[in-house]
């Protein structure tokens, strides 16, 4: 995770989860109208998480 991202973390959560899903903004974007804190933490740790796509055949 970059700079760039975890800045709009901090200063806009429900964007810097844009890229990760409907389900991530909603999540994200409900956390920070309940409060900010919450929705920083909640995009953090979205942005964060490690997803590694394997397929197998």
């Amino acid at each position: 995770m970059g700079f760039f991202r975890v800045l709009l973390c901090i200063l806009f959560p429900p964007l810097a989860v844009l890229d990760k899903g409907c389900g991530s903004i909603l999540i994200t974007t409900l956390l920070t109208v309940c409060g900010w804190v919450p929705g920083v933490i909640a995009a953090l740790i979205i942005n964060n998480k490690n997803e590694t796509v394997i397929i197998k055949k």
